[in-house]
């Protein structure tokens, strides 16, 4: 069956992209990388990346549909006051990111069990120990300086931090991770493989072994290879929605 037909278009605008957001909620949510009804992801749908879709306020990513998601102006100063504002944490962040950062078309914020511990240590680096690692040397930045809930001042201090476009994934220091990407495929496929990372980093600490790093030649080639390798992105994200529409969800309606 063809993706028209799985997948009826609404009368809505940025159809496609609702949809992918929704997979990527539902995806979420069933491998538990999300924490109650408090994290939150968003898509640029603009040119100049100031136009998003976000999740609305307090709903759980199980339940989230493509014609729930809020299409929010990043400039406009009046979004908490309107009757189906966004929570105020997540315009403050995903608000600042894109308004300071058109290169983060997509932003996921979770509170992932692995890569939370992670962002607890007082080392929050991830060493590259396998190939799911070496993904992200080089490729991330630490926050090290949590104050608090992400109103808009603590939301465009993180935003600040991405101002190296090689960098996609920031360790949250006593708070949780947020991975951004050009799209919603990108971004999750990052997101995901974050948190296979740092599982795996986490176990072998709990080992007390000592761990077999990876030279910084071979993390690079390895974590370039994956940059260029094609279309293992967008293939996750469509074996998803493969499974959600067998399984009959309405995550597309």
């Amino acid at each position: 069956m063809e993706a028209t037909q799985l997948h009826p278009r609404p009368n809505m605008d940025h159809w496609s992209e609702r949809v992918d957001l929704a997979a990527a909620f539902r995806w979420t949510a069933r491998l538990n990388l999300h924490e109650a009804v408090s994290n939150h992801f968003s898509l640029a749908v603009n040119d100049d990346g100031t136009q998003f879709l976000m999740n609305r306020n307090q709903v759980h990513f199980s339940r989230i549909k493509a014609s729930d998601l809020l299409l929010l102006d990043a400039n406009d100063p009046d979004t908490l006051n309107g009757p189906d504002a966004p929570d105020a944490t997540a315009w403050g962040l995903h608000g600042a990111l894109h308004r300071l950062c058109p290169h983060a078309r997509c932003a996921m914020h979770v509170h992932s069990i692995h890569a939370t511990v992670l962002a607890s240590l007082a080392d929050s680096q991830l060493p590259p120990i396998d190939q799911n690692s070496a993904m992200f040397f080089n490729r991330y930045v630490i926050d090290d300086s949590y104050g608090g809930l992400a109103f808009e001042e603590e939301g465009e201090r993180c935003a600040r931090l991405f101002d190296d476009p090689k960098k996609r994934v920031m360790i949250m220091g006593n708070h949780g991770i947020m991975v951004i990407g050009r799209t919603a495929a990108e971004t999750f496929n990052r997101m995901y493989f974050f948190e296979r990372a740092a599982e795996t980093y986490i176990r072998a600490l709990q080992t007390g072994q000592p761990l077999r790093e990876l030279s910084d030649e071979i993390a690079e080639k390895t974590a370039r290879e994956i940059e260029e390798y094609d279309e293992q992105d967008v293939r996750h994200l469509a074996e998803l929605k493969a499974i959600l529409d067998d399984e009959g969800s309405d995550y597309a309606s």
